[in-house]
């Protein structure tokens, strides 16, 4: 019997990643140490993974030395510091006090003292083109000092078995002594799915369709933009298409709307100004989403539905983690 293979996973979310490696790897090879600082995202990943009990919070405050040994680091640093939807500060980004764009640097910290077999990181696409693509440079400069050799790819969602358009960036770091000539990213599936695939089953909710008050000001507020010639605002998905990269912020939702006229009971159950719309208009819900992203039906939701959007939005999609996690154990074979 082979050893086990040591997982960590840092800036955790709700284990996207994780579920993905884990799905590739089997879930006999142990994460023996996760840091996530968000307490929502920390309730649904105790909800949906057994081990370690603890989940520890501000990664900047964890020194190396007590972190277990590892084989394969899992980082999906936050991208908030170089997203084409954020402000793209980069290195700059300040939150909370907490450096965004420098926490990469602890993954950095924690690999140079533990020198495991694989770093695997995945950022939005921007962070390519970030300051003229230097941003991206010192990361990989980074990593090679460190003695890795960095491989990288855009892939997109969609092209790996859900209907979301997700182009994201990901990065394979083998350590020198066992890095391969090339590493091969996974091929698209060539597997057509769409909204309506990932639809659910039942008539959802009212509370999921829109008021009639909220169909205005989104109506104003498209047209406004449309005024200044952008193409802000609120856009409703073919169900034989798919879905725009769903995101924690602003118009994730709306962006992502749907017409389903399955719910003939529109008497509302939440306070809304107006009516319910006849038209059936609809936000996706939760469950939708994390379908959008691969999770399984398996995969708890137990908080409120604001909390899942945002962790669904923040999270990865699980089947591209999965294909690229083939090819890495592949190699490490």
């Amino acid at each position: 019997m082979s050893d086990p293979i040591r997982f960590i996973d840092l800036f955790a979310g709700i284990g996207g990643i994780r579920k993905g490696f884990e799905n590739a790897f089997g879930e006999d090879n142990p994460t023996v140490f996760v840091s996530e600082w968000d307490k929502f995202a920390q309730e649904t990943y105790k909800a949906n993974f057994d081990t370690p009990k603890e989940i520890n919070g501000d990664i900047t405050k964890i020194n190396e030395k007590d972190i277990p040994s590892f084989d394969i680091c899992l980082a999906g640093f936050p991208c908030q510091a170089f997203s084409l939807a954020g402000q793209r500060l980069g290195f700059e980004d300040n939150y909370k006090g907490i450096c965004r764009g420098t926490l990469f640097l602890d993954v950095a910290r924690i690999c140079e003292y533990h020198k495991p077999k694989v770093i695997f990181c995945e950022n939005v696409k921007g962070l390519t083109i970030h300051d003229k693509g230097k941003t991206f440079k010192i990361i990989k400069k980074t990593f090679e000092d460190l003695g890795y050799k960095v491989f990288s790819q855009i892939l997109n969602s969609k092209d790996f078995g859900v209907p979301q358009n997700r182009e994201r960036i990901y990065i394979v770091c083998f350590r020198n002594d066992i890095a391969p000539e090339f590493f091969n990213f996974p091929e698209p599936l060539g597997k057509k799915v769409c909204i309506r695939d990932i639809m659910e089953e039942n008539p959802v909710s009212v509370k999921y369709y829109l008021s009639t008050a909220y169909w205005d000001t989104l109506l104003r507020h498209k047209a406004r933009h449309e005024a200044k010639g952008h193409g802000f605002g609120y856009e409703i998905r073919e169900l034989d298409g798919i879905a725009g990269a769903i995101v924690c912020g602003g118009m994730g939702r709306e962006r992502n709307l749907i017409v389903d006229k399955r719910q003939k009971d529109l008497t509302p159950i939440t306070h809304i100004k107006g009516e319910v719309n006849k038209m059936g208009i609809r936000k996706m819900t939760p469950r939708e989403w994390a379908r959008l992203q691969g999770f399984p039906d398996s995969f708890k939701l137990v908080l409120a539905d604001t909390h899942l959007y945002k962790q669904f939005g923040n999270s990865v999609s699980v089947p591209v983690i999965e294909a690229i996690a083939q090819e890495i154990k592949k190699v490490l074979k």
